[in-house]
């Protein structure tokens, strides 16, 4: 059976990084989000990658909060515990982390340098067709015994 790892979301989705500095402002931030029609952009200095904003990054730390968009800088809201994953994880591994986890973005990492971002909708999107996979080749092999 054939296992589908993070490296095969990748493929199919390609490895478009969209991503902003920690002194960008919030609002910068969201205009390459929306621009994108992304939930979350990567936080990356020098090359390096230092944070994670998303939406709710700016729900909970911004509007609730009452600042300013136009005045915070990434740096003081970005989300600094990184999680991410080995392109050579298997979808079952990365939804199970981000479950535990509670995260909808995973940025991923071979050798310590960024290779892209996968997103829930990529990992579901990715399990359906490992699923239809699974039950065609069942089918297949109930059929012709």
């Amino acid at each position: 059976m054939q296992t589908f790892t993070i490296e095969h979301v990748l493929k199919k989705k390609g490895n478009k990084i969209y991503s902003v500095r920690s002194s960008d402002t919030i609002f910068s931030a969201l205009k390459v989000m929306e621009k994108a029609d992304i939930g979350g952009v990567l936080v990356v200095d020098d090359d390096q990658l230092v944070g994670v904003f998303t939406e709710r990054d700016y729900a909970r730390k911004i509007v609730l909060k009452e600042k300013f968009s136009r005045e915070t800088t990434l740096a003081e809201c970005m989300t600094k515990e990184i999680l991410y994953i080995d392109p050579k994880n298997t979808i079952d591994e990365c939804l199970a982390l981000m479950s535990a986890k509670r995260v909808r973005h995973l940025p991923v990492m071979r050798k310590g340098i960024l290779i892209g971002i996968v997103t829930i909708g990529d990992i579901i999107e990715q399990f359906i067709a490992q699923q239809k996979f699974i039950i065609n080749n069942l089918e297949h092999y109930i059929q012709n015994g």
